[in-house]
């Protein structure tokens, strides 16, 4: 048996994975297990936890595969110092000797870390993201589109997949890149990059694409090849630590927009129209990418593609019959696809396909608990709780404390791989409630009141409930609500800079989870890929009518979403959620000893 070891870090959201014999096995970000929200520090908790679920020590495992070539990012970064025409001594003084002390030399370091001598190999990191997109898709072969912020020199790179390899067949170089290009506007919206470019996506159908017109006749040139250039001359992320500079805050009238102060039309304007040209790149690279493979399957990685907006756009335009996305697009899910590269492009391992269905087994990859291990760690807090086994009677208990209006905190079965909670660390609400947006968001998620929410929903279901063309398992794709379901409102009042009040505008018969533009970011479920949600939701529509859950991230914000039972409760006690669900174990926050919410923990994160 061939075990690798695939390992990201160093930059953002570290992450391990472990595949055997090309079979995805375990994988985990390093958030998870310490807390600190997109750690990037070596993954040692998520190795341990691979290895456990592998049942395999450092030793039995043949080769350990690195997500990156740092010796293609260090001579990026060197260049990029060299041709810039600005004194940037401070930069190289904090760049330089943090790169060294870490990527430089990451195979003895891997090894030292690990006190293991097997050989440890580096790819290259938009192989990484092609190879976890390609490899566990249901696609014998594919186009493949990869696009971020940055990875050694790539920003953007059409592959074609086809059995055991991954060819590369054109590449968009730094600094021309669209993630950062995004990134940009998101830091000149107020919030914070690597983590706010979804609020971004978020704001964005608030707004009107009005400065669409000035950012391409400014900012970004496209070809008819769907490439594209930036000009430099408006951005500061070559020469400072700023992504713009000041001639982009003298061309759209103003310094940036300080974090936690009121958004304004202008930011969902200027949000609207990035997210316009964002989706317009993205159909350009997905046009070339067809007449370079000819291919009617299209798959995507890279942070780019946790733009789910973008991706719903490109699934209605019908330029390719099938698409699949890596749920762990970002730098995390470069920790899978090293394996996955190494796995069978190295080592030669036949892929195992199956048609029907793809191999990241619902990016359920994470840490489950016993019984026992859930029953510790709540007897540890002297919390109240009902054990219930039966699964049926759980289910529906849990579905009547949603329709009676509660909200719910549920951890059930593996922890998910990759930034969504896809219902087995989520936040769960009835999603024909007006108020249940606004009440999560604000005494729950203690974050913006704009900001929407997921429906989860049965598969079978999804075509009565949604305009929806492809199956969407792991929440990556944006449609609109049918239009039988729709309600219909005046559209002066988005012209209020008031979110809450436009938030509270019911939109559908499920305004929980309707944007202001009758969209929604979809989850279908199934009964194979999590079988106690499944239940739930099925419960909840026997009881309502209604096949629909709000899903969100069991998480509050400055937080990474609960790996542990420890983590849940304590989440749980710090909020205004009024159930938690932990497997077995059903507990009432009015039961509960020291039950008012505590939010004075807030204070030591930074809100981003």
């Amino acid at each position: 048996m061939i075990n690798l070891l695939g390992i990201s870090c160093f930059y953002h959201d570290s992450a391990a994975a472990i595949v055997q014999d090309g079979e995805i096995i375990a994988a985990a970000q390093e958030e998870r297990f310490t807390r600190i929200k997109h750690d990037s520090t070596f993954p040692r908790n998520s190795i341990n936890y691979c290895l456990e679920e592998a049942f395999l020590e450092p030793n039995e495992l043949n080769a350990i595969i690195f997500y990156d070539n740092p010796i293609y990012s260090f001579d990026r970064l060197i260049k990029t110092f060299i041709n810039s025409e600005k004194s940037i001594e401070d930069q190289w003084c904090k760049a330089i000797p943090r790169f060294l002390s870490s990527k430089f030399s990451i195979q003895s370091l891997i090894q030292d870390m690990l006190n293991i001598q097997i050989p440890v190999y580096v790819t290259r990191h938009h192989l990484s993201h092609a190879a976890s997109a390609f490899f566990p898709s249901p696609f014998e072969s594919a186009a493949i589109l990869t696009v971020d912020g940055v990875g050694e020199w790539a920003t953007t790179s059409i592959s074609f997949g086809q059995d055991r390899e991954v060819e590369t067949l054109k590449e968009i170089n730094f600094p021309h890149s669209l993630g950062l290009l995004y990134s940009a506007f998101t830091y000149y919206c107020g919030f914070k990059v690597n983590s706010g470019e979804y609020k971004l996506m978020g704001l964005a159908p608030y707004g009107n694409p009005v400065y669409v017109d000035m950012i391409y006749e400014h900012l970004v040139a496209i070809k008819s090849d769907g490439s594209f250039r930036l000009n430099m001359d408006f951005f500061g992320y070559l020469d400072s630590d700023y992504m713009t500079n000041q001639k982009f805050h003298q061309l759209f009238g103003g310094l940036p927009r300080k974090p936690e102060t009121m958004i304004t039309k202008k930011e969902m304007d200027l949000a609207s129209s990035i997210q316009k040209v964002t989706e317009d790149i993205i159909k350009g690279l997905a046009k070339h990418a067809k007449e370079l493979t000819g291919s009617d399957s299209l798959c995507l990685a890279g942070g780019v593609a946790l733009n789910c907006v973008s991706n719903g756009i490109l699934d209605n335009s019908k330029l390719f019959k099938n698409l699949w996305i890596q749920p762990a697009a970002g730098d995390a899910g470069g920790a899978l696809g090293a394996a996955l590269a190494a796995s069978h492009m190295l080592f030669k391992i036949p892929r195992k396909l199956n048609i029907n269905k793809d191999s990241q087994k619902g990016s359920l990859l994470g840490p489950s608990y016993s019984t026992y291990e859930v029953r510790a760690a709540l007897d540890q807090y002297g919390a109240i709780y009902d054990v219930v086994d039966d699964a049926k009677e759980r289910a529906f208990r849990i579905a009547n404390a949603i329709k009676d209006g509660k909200i719910v905190g549920f951890m059930n079965g593996r922890m998910e791989f990759g930034p969504r909670a896809l219902g087995s660390r989520s936040i769960l609400g009835d999603p024909r409630r007006e108020d249940t947006q606004a009440k999560m968001n604000l005494k729950i998620k203690y974050r913006e009141s704009f900001r929407p929410f997921a429906p989860s929903i049965l598969k079978s279901r999804a075509n009565e409930w949604f305009d929806l063309n492809n199956d969407s398992p792991y929440m990556l794709l944006v449609t609109t609500i049918s239009k039988d379901k729709r309600k219909s409102f005046n559209k002066k009042e988005l012209s209020n800079n008031n979110l809450l009040n436009i938030v509270n505008i019911p939109k559908s018969t499920i305004p929980a989870v309707t944007h202001v533009d009758y969209s929604a970011r979809i989850q279908t479920i199934t009964i194979e890929n999590n079988s106690e949600y499944f239940n739930l939701i099925s419960a909840f529509e026997s009881l309502t009518g209604c096949p629909v859950l709000v899903n969100t991230s069991f998480n509050v914000r400055g937080e990474p979403i609960v790996c542990s039972p420890d983590d849940a409760y304590k989440c749980f006690m710090r909020t205004e959620m009024d159930l938690l669900v932990v497997e077995n174990c059903i507990m009432q926050k009015s039961h509960q000893p020291h039950n008012q919410p505590d939010d004075s923990w807030k204070d030591q994160y930074e809100l981003d």
